[in-house]
């Protein structure tokens, strides 16, 4: 996986925008972050998971999912080593990512 990729995925859904955030990309509905890009560094990106998700994909990739530092990971932040995660994981977690901060009217 990529960052270009990541990023593709993110924007792929419904009224998903990149803004920036401490210098960092990141993906917003509605104003409200989901995902991110280089935190903590270029090789990784970030999703903000239900902390049973969190839990959930870090079982299923643990290479790949580890919970952020602090507060953050224990609340469900979730970074994302790039170079591990596989295509189908990453879009699941993503979208569960969105899901969490978008309208239920968008949601179907």
């Amino acid at each position: 996986m990529t960052a270009a990729e990541f990023r593709k995925i993110a924007l792929s859904l419904p009224e998903a925008v990149e803004a920036s955030h401490v210098g960092r990309p990141d993906f917003r509905i509605r104003g409200k972050i989901f995902a991110s890009l280089g935190y903590p560094d270029g090789d990784y990106g970030a999703v903000m998971l239900a902390p049973e998700e969190q839990q959930k994909f870090i079982e299923l990739q643990p290479a790949a999912f580890s919970p952020a530092a602090g507060a953050w990971g224990r609340r469900g932040s979730t970074e994302v080593l790039l170079s591990a995660v596989d295509a189908e994981n990453i879009r699941a977690a993503i979208a569960s990512a969105w899901r969490h901060k978008a309208p239920k009217r968008l949601i179907h």
